[in-house]
């Protein structure tokens, strides 16, 4: 009954800050909503046992990556609610249309597919439990067969960083400073001449 009870409230906390992430017009709510949709994951992973996977998805997805985003959100300025009215790209509203129907349909053929392929048959994996704690498995795997892909993730991130930086950069117009000077004293001298 508590197993239920906690399920149905995460779920609720997980739906409406999906919903809320999407229907927010404000980037910086949308990044709340987004940790109040991970922090209900975190939720559904310590219901499950899975408290590694909880404390990874509180400190990793809810603390930095969208500590991440919203330094991004900051730098860049555009903190501020967007004019959803005006359609910058012509056709993207129907195809996002046609991709969100293609998404639920492919979805809908994966259940069914998944349902028709669940033996019970035993996994030929590695045995649920072990010798080895999950943690000592995951890292030897991490470290080892996807090293590759691992160092390629945080590549990626740092290069997502320093564009953003290099995107906010507002570069001033050359000589902006001495256009200002020779106004100053352009304007000066015809002062000093009268008096």
């Amino acid at each position: 009954m508590v197993d239920t009870l906690v399920f149905a409230v995460a779920a609720l906390v997980i739906l409406v800050g999906a919903i809320g992430v999407v229907w927010s017009r404000n980037p910086v709510h949308s990044a709340l909503m987004l940790v109040m949709t991970l922090f209900g994951v975190a939720v559904l992973f310590v219901a499950q046992g899975a408290h590694f996977l909880a404390a990874v998805q509180v400190i990793v997805y809810a603390g930095a990556i969208v500590v991440l985003f919203l330094f991004v959100i900051m730098l860049l300025g555009v903190d501020t609610a967007e004019n959803l009215s005006a359609e910058p790209l012509a056709g993207q509203r129907p195809a996002a249309a046609v991709v969100a129907v293609a998404s639920v349909g492919l979805l809908a053929v994966l259940a069914v597919r998944a349902v028709q392929v669940s033996t019970g048959a035993r996994s030929l994996s590695a045995p649920v439990e072990g010798g080895r704690s999950n943690i000592a498995t995951l890292a030897e795997v991490l470290f080892t067969d996807y090293v590759f892909a691992f160092e390629v993730t945080s590549v990626l991130l740092v290069i997502a960083v320093v564009g953003a930086v290099v995107m906010a950069r507002r570069p001033r117009p050359d000589g902006e400073g001495d256009e200002l000077g020779v106004e100053c004293h352009a304007e000066a001298e015809p002062e000093a001449e009268v008096a």
